[in-house]
């Protein structure tokens, strides 16, 4: 399978594709305004606790505050009321391993955690709609090839990992880094490479990576943001890219410069794979990802056949019809049915990858009256759903033809990203943002621009969107002036419908003038201090021509082994020649010397090598008799 990462990175959000035989399997964004906070660790106060929901919720200095369960709950040293311990001396992690869902198992919240109790927690799903963040005070640090979780008390292999050696072989290795700090997983990603090296590197980091969050939590008072998770382009880099993908293509300078350097230190042999977009045309636009972009917000899918899908998003769960559409069939209805579930199953999986779709799935196959068809479809789903990365549960299908499954949600779908409820139908259909709608146009703008003739652009919108251009990307419009030695007039037009944009020469007739732009108010972003500016330049020339090098190294590889192909097909081709022309004089030779003699035999076809070297023998054997012959008419 060829797969390839696209990085479409801007200063307003990062947009990442991955596609997998060229077509896209899954999309993640992130606004430099507002950073995702899965996986961020926080020193967090404990504001409120809900014994009837058995639940507290957790202040962590964001707008909302945070979710805990009490399952997700971990009496550690940094967790355990001081009027519960002894300074964490004889503290038992033992007793308090990590509970399951179920309300006889654990214990009441009020049990477990009091208002003003400072914990250490970590986000596990993000804020999405109107719910906060989801907490666990399972903290768990991954890494490129191992998972450090402080919970933990032994070390394990992932179960994606199924080969028993290789199994063995892992577990072995992480054996010997056994640590009282707690527990190792090693991850798929150390199923290739130098993974014993890799392994120890991983696991140095992490542990110096815990101790410094528990420094952090010691000496700071609560709401604290400990450590803060990988960005999203870092974080697709270390669970993406592996010896199977072919290619990483970034259209931003900046971000190639900081994948490179990100790369370099976990396995510098993957450089070569990271390419800079240097192609006028938008990357998103050479790879027609803009239009699946487009496609992932409708209902319907069509399949192949002429079925389709239509996908219903509620804030319960997601349902799923699959509908037989314009196909007909050829032989019984039974096989047009079972041919199109099991066409709509695999449709089905690539647009719960696709759309980010999680929670509580509803799948409304076509009734198939035969229980075989049933199980081949259900088997057929549930093979396809071992490739998701996200965790999926699934049920057989039932009596009514319904599947029900649920698929981990740790981030907002796309449906939810990009769109907000339509105010002019009240929320029955839906537009997308005003945010996104800015961003769209700015990057309209960035492909309009390099082929205005005249000396300005001029942009109209509603006057929402208006509002965030000149509020927000200010600075973004001063830049793309700068950069193409062009102005850009923006106007709001009242009348327009709120998705619509024109972009011009000329005014448009109905916009009206723009105010004066004030300066750009932006919201801090929560981040760990960057370190880019310090970048070391030659370091990223150096990564620069290693990648150089071994491109210039795989093409005269290619090279070679196409000229080594071509002179082998030559050979075959001259020895084939040689052989077919031995033949026919062989045949020649003997409807010749055929006779009526009962003793002479059929001539029998042999190789040509064997006939060459019988032809050269006869040969040398006809210039003798002719010798001989010449001399005896010579002394005669």
């Amino acid at each position: 399978m060829l797969k390839e990462i696209l990085i479409n990175a801007t200063p307003q959000e990062t947009r990442i594709a991955v596609l997998e035989d060229k077509r896209i399997a899954e999309l993640f964004f992130e606004r430099n305004s507002d950073k995702g906070i899965v996986g961020n660790v926080y020193k967090g106060k404990v504001v409120r606790v809900l014994p009837g929901m058995q639940a507290a919720f957790v202040d962590i200095g964001h707008e909302r505050a945070a979710f805990l369960y009490a399952g997700d709950f971990y009496k550690s040293k940094h967790n355990a009321d001081d009027l519960d311990m002894d300074d964490g001396e004889n503290f038992d992690r033992a007793e308090h391993k990590r509970r399951k869902r179920g309300w006889e198992e654990v214990p009441p919240i009020a049990q477990l955690v009091r208002e003003g109790q400072e914990i250490l927690v970590q986000v596990a799903k993000g804020p999405i709609g109107t719910k906060g963040a989801r907490l666990t005070c399972h903290v768990s640090l991954p890494g490129r090839t191992v998972v450090f979780m402080p919970t933990l008390k032994h070390n394990g292999v992932s179960r994606k990992i199924e080969s028993y050696d290789l199994r063995r072989k892992l577990k072995k290795i992480i054996d010997q880094h056994r640590s009282k700090e707690g527990g190792f997983i090693v991850r798929t990603a150390a199923s290739s490479g130098n993974t014993e090296r890799q392994i120890k590197s991983d696991v140095d980091y992490l542990l110096n990576l815990w101790k410094k969050i528990e420094r952090n939590f010691q000496t700071n008072s609560a709401p604290k943001l400990l450590h803060y998770d990988l960005d999203l382009t870092t974080r697709v880099i270390r669970d993406f890219l592996d010896d199977d993908v072919e290619r990483v293509i970034i259209d931003s300078g900046y971000e190639h410069r900081r994948v490179l350097r990100f790369v370099r230190n976990f396995n510098p042999e993957l450089r070569e794979k990271i390419d800079l977009h240097e192609d006028p045309v938008p990357l998103f636009d050479r790879y027609h990802v803009e239009q699946e972009i487009h496609k992932a917000l409708s209902k319907r899918v069509w399949l192949k056949s002429g079925g389709y899908l239509i996908i219903e998003t509620t804030e319960a769960l997601t349902s799923i019809d699959v509908n037989t559409g314009r196909f007909v069939g050829k032989k019984t209805l039974e096989e047009t049915i079972l041919k199109t579930n099991m066409e709509a199953a695999e449709e089905i999986v690539k647009q719960l990858r696709l759309r980010n779709i999680g929670g509580i799935i509803i799948i409304d196959f076509i009734d198939m009256e035969r229980d075989s068809s049933k199980e081949q479809v259900y088997r057929f789903l549930e093979e396809l759903l071992k490739d998701d990365k996200s965790r999926t549960t699934i049920l057989k299908i039932s009596s009514l033809g319904l599947v029900e499954m649920t698929r981990k949600r740790s981030r907002e779908s796309v449906h939810r990203y990009l769109t907000d409820s339509c105010p002019t139908c009240e929320g029955k259909g839906f537009v997308k943002n005003r945010v996104s709608l800015a961003h769209q146009v700015l990057r309209d703008i960035r492909r309009e621009l390099p082929n205005a003739e005249s000396d300005h652009l001029f942009v109209t919108t509603h006057p929402e969107v208006f509002a965030v251009l000149k509020e927000l990307e200010f600075s973004s419009i001063v830049e793309l002036e700068k950069q193409f030695q062009k102005g850009i007039k923006l106007a709001a037009d009242p009348q327009f419908h709120f998705e619509q944009i024109a972009i011009g020469q000329h005014p448009h007739g109905h916009a009206k003038p723009a105010a004066p732009m004030a300066s750009a108010k932006r919201r801090p972003v929560e981040t760990e201090e960057d370190d880019d500016d310090e970048d070391d330049e030659a370091a990223y020339r150096a990564d620069l021509d290693a990648i150089k090098a071994a491109k210039e190294a795989k093409k005269r590889r290619a090279e070679e082994q196409a000229a080594a192909e071509e002179a082998r097909r030559e050979e075959q081709k001259r020895q084939a020649a040689i052989g077919s022309a031995v033949t026919v004089s062989v045949e020649n030779s003997s409807d010749e010397e055929i006779s009526d003699d009962p003793d002479l035999e059929t001539p029998v076809m042999r190789p040509a090598e064997e006939i060459d070297t019988d032809a050269s023998d006869e040969a040398n054997d006809e210039n003798s008799t002719q010798d001989l012959a010449a001399g005896d008419n010579k002394n005669h």
